[in-house]
C-alpha cells in the first residue's frame, strides 16, 4: 500500500467506499456487527498490499562475500505467501521455490523470503509475480542464473466462477544457467519437487 502521506485517498475516504460496498451487497453498514467493519477492512488492506510501499530490491543489497568459494546451487523452497488477484481481488494462498547459482556473493536466505513477500503483497497474477522476482534476484545478486517456481491455488476461481476446488496453478521463471542449462535446470527442480519430510 502506497505511504499514507502520499496517498491521494485518505483513510475517511477508502472506508465510506467500504461503506458504499456493504450497501450494495444488500447490507446496513450501521448494523451493530458491521460498524468497524470499513476501519478493519481498511486496516487489512494496510497489511496485504504493504508491498507497494517497499522495494523487494532493497533486501538483497546487502550480501557476504566470506563464503569460502561455494559456488554451488542455493535453493529455498516452500516459501508461503499470500497475494490477492489484481482481477478479482480475491486471495492468491501459494508457495514459492527459489533458486540461484551464486558468482561471488550470496544473500540472507531471509532476504530471498522478504522479496518473495514484498511481490506477494500487491495485486498480482501469478505469472507476473513470478517473473517480477526472478528478476529482482538476478538484477541485484548478479548470479549465474535463477529460477523461480510458484504452487498457488487461486480464491477467485475456487469460491467464484468455476467453483473448482482442489486446483493450483503451478508457474515457473528461470534465467542464466537455470534456462540454458538442462542440467542445472534439472538439479533445482529436483530439489523443489523432493518429497517434503
Amino acid at each position: 500500500m502506497a505511504d499514507e502521506s502520499s496517498n491521494p485517498v485518505d483513510r475517511a475516504e477508502a472506508e465510506a467506499a467500504v461503506r458504499t460496498l456493504l450497501r450494495w451487497a444488500g447490507e446496513d453498514p450501521r448494523r451493530e456487527g458491521l460498524i468497524d467493519t470499513p476501519r478493519r477492512v481498511v486496516d487489512a488492506y494496510r497489511d496485504w498490499f504493504s508491498g507497494y510501499s517497499e522495494d523487494p530490491a532493497e533486501y538483497l543489497r546487502r550480501t557476504f562475500e566470506e563464503v569460502a568459494g561455494y559456488d554451488e546451487l542455493i535453493v529455498l523452497r516452500d516459501i508461503e505467501f499470500e497475494s490477492h488477484c489484481e482481477h478479482h481481488m480475491a486471495p492468491i494462498i501459494g508457495r514459492a521455490h527459489v533458486g540461484y547459482l551464486p558468482t561471488n556473493k550470496v544473500v540472507g536466505i531471509s532476504k530471498l523470503a522478504r522479496v518473495v513477500e514484498g511481490f506477494a503483497r500487491r495485486f498480482q497474477v501469478q505469472e507476473k509475480m513470478t517473473a517480477q522476482i526472478a528478476h529482482c534476484i538476478e538484477d541485484v545478486l548478479r548470479p549465474r542464473g535463477v529460477g523461480v517456481v510458484i504452487e498457488a491455488a487461486h480464491q477467485c476461481m475456487t469460491t467464484r466462477g468455476v467453483h473448482k476446488t482442489g486446483v493450483s496453478m503451478t508457474t515457473s521463471q528461470m534465467l542464466g544457467v537455470f534456462r540454458d542449462d538442462a542440467r542445472t535446470r534439472a538439479e533445482f527442480l529436483q530439489f523443489v519437487m523432493s518429497p517434503r519430510r
